[in-house]
């Protein structure tokens, strides 16, 4: 074929007169495979310029928005009020005593105490950063009608509120994949199709949780009992009895409620793992990943990613100033330490 290709390009040349037409048709595919490479060449060398003025942007975007949050200041002092309740509130979760029950992690303190570094102990105050990493889990835990957001991060409400709806949606996804196995068995989970395919349906019927528990959790419970029945049969399994099938029915509903003991591991297991990417980053929490979450691993890692990177930057903008009203709010030799501005 190609050197027929080439013996017709010839005689099309030699001929008389000479015969232009295949030869323009390659001059065309050349030049658009020309143009093609320079298209991916200029693309290259645009990502690359980007990437090596990223710290110079990223430098000149926190120089910024200090200049442009300190001229406010100037000109209304108590702009960061509700900013100091918020630390304030955070300080108080942290160095108030856990409740009398792990299993129900129904206010931010719970997330305190399971924490590192002497959280949650009152012999000593927390550090700021513990107070302030308190504070930022606490955000994906606010009221929607609470209108005292904290004025250093009202123009990242939204995003905040996003990720707690996807917190949320991981939480009720996770405690139904919990159940779902503990009543199949390991064989049916070990297929990621399978695995797939379940955390596909329950994320799309979960889309309303929020607003229809009961109803959402009705439809998730009857199709997760039917997807387990169906996966068991092709796999050559037995199939769940029907009072097992009515168990399950039983413990996928009842996941509606938020005392629910299963729903109230996960979500304090997840808090958890947030608060530890805030510490120590994404690549320790992730070599440590809190059991019963392998599942969403995936999801719960993009949310961490989405989530630090956020507060990563909210940290660096205003360090200066949660350090200053930390300073007011933590035992003086405590506030001492600057590790807020700079972490």
């Amino acid at each position: 074929m190609y050197n027929a290709f080439w013996n017709h390009l010839k005689e099309q040349l030699l001929s008389t007169p000479p015969d232009f037409t295949c030869a323009l048709e390659l001059l065309k595919d050349v030049k658009e495979g020309i143009f093609r490479v320079l298209g991916l060449m200029k693309m290259d060398m645009v990502n690359y310029t980007i990437q090596s003025f990223r710290p110079y942007l990223q430098e000149h975007s926190i120089q910024y928005e200090q200049a442009k949050f300190q001229e406010l200041l100037d000109k209304q002092p108590s702009l960061l009020d509700y900013t100091t309740k918020w630390l304030t509130k955070a300080a108080t979760d942290i160095t108030t005593p856990c409740p009398s029950s792990p299993d129900s992690p129904s206010s931010s303190r719970s997330v305190a105490c399971s924490l590192p570094n002497g959280a949650g102990n009152n012999s000593e105050p927390p550090s700021p950063t513990m107070v302030l990493y308190q504070g930022y889990l606490n955000l994906l835990l606010w009221d929607p009608e609470n209108e005292e957001f904290p004025e250093t991060l009202l123009m990242d409400r939204t995003r905040l509120q996003e990720m707690a709806f996807q917190l949320h949606q991981l939480t009720v996804l996770a405690s139904v994949l919990l159940v779902a196995r503990s009543f199949s068995g390991e064989i049916l989970f070990s297929s990621p199709e399978f695995v797939d395919r379940l955390k596909c349906i329950t994320k799309a019927l979960t889309e309303e949780f929020i607003s229809r528990p009961e109803e959402t959790m009705l439809s998730v419970s009857e199709q997760v009992s039917q997807e387990i029945h169906q996966g068991l049969e092709d796999m050559g399994l037995t199939t769940l009895s029907s009072e097992n099938t009515a168990s399950l029915l039983g413990q996928l509903q009842n996941i509606t409620k938020k005392e629910n003991c299963i729903r109230s591991i996960v979500d304090q297991r997840i808090r958890l793992f947030l608060k530890c990417c805030l510490l120590h980053g994404m690549q320790e929490s992730l070599l440590h990943f809190p059991g019963g979450l392998i599942l969403i691993e995936r999801e719960l890692a993009e949310l961490g990613w989405k989530f630090l990177n956020l507060m990563h930057h909210n940290q660096q903008v205003f360090g200066p100033y949660y350090a200053e009203i930390l300073k007011n709010i933590i035992h003086p030799a405590q506030a001492q330490e600057t590790d807020v501005e700079h972490n």
